[in-house]
């Protein structure tokens, strides 16, 4: 990391270094760029979920969850979700200490996590849709439902799209111990993503 240092002459001609805060890594750059988006994510996801609250509350024609959703099917999800966040952390432990076979293993099995998800909520919506009679234009339940789940479900496929790209690289011996802050930086999203997901199946699934 590099420093800067100021560079000061008293009176009598003396030279006085003050040091600087050290100035920021492309490392410590990337970092910051995704906290930023992530904190901008987290707004838009908790007014989503605030909505959903406002709407819901004392609205005595809201229906019961249990009576449509799946639970145990999307507790499956929730698990498969938060598997895939540790399987993260290994990939990037994995390539941190140079173990390129770790990384790759770990970054797959995460990226099999996030299409399983995804295929598990696709078959979650097919079944809401063709067997329950779910529509966006129903009622505010339903609208709020696939707008939360399906804005959750493109941030996964994202995460997906951008895990496998670095899986990709890691497979082509672009990503050495060096370039460990990438991953890291793409841990950040997915492990948000996960979060949020916790959030969605607590308030909708089961409050």
């Amino acid at each position: 990391m590099s420093e800067a240092v100021a560079v000061e002459t008293d009176d009598h001609g003396a030279v006085h270094a003050d040091q600087l805060e050290p100035s920021l890594t492309p490392g410590n750059l990337g970092k910051l760029g995704m906290w930023t988006f992530l904190a901008g994510d987290a707004m838009t996801f908790g007014a989503g979920i605030a909505a959903y609250g406002a709407l819901r509350i004392n609205n005595p024609n809201w229906p019961t969850p249990a009576d449509y959703l799946g639970i145990t099917t999307t507790a499956v999800m929730t698990f498969i979700l938060i598997c895939s966040s540790v399987t993260m952390v290994e990939a990037l432990d994995g390539v941190q200490h140079g173990r390129q076979s770790k990384f790759r293993m770990f970054m797959a099995l995460t990226v099999l996590g996030g299409l399983l998800f995804l295929g598990m909520q696709a078959f979650e919506w097919h079944h809401l849709l063709t067997e329950k009679g779910m529509s966006v234009q129903r009622d505010l339940f339903d609208a709020t439902f696939f707008i939360l789940t399906g804005f959750h479900g493109c941030h996964v496929f994202g995460g997906v799209v951008y895990n496998s790209v670095l899986l990709i690289r890691g497979m082509m011996g672009k990503i050495p111990q060096a370039k460990a802050g990438l991953v890291e930086v793409a841990g950040l999203y997915w492990h948000f993503v996960d979060l949020v997901w916790i959030l969605i199946f607590t308030f909708i699934y089961l409050i």
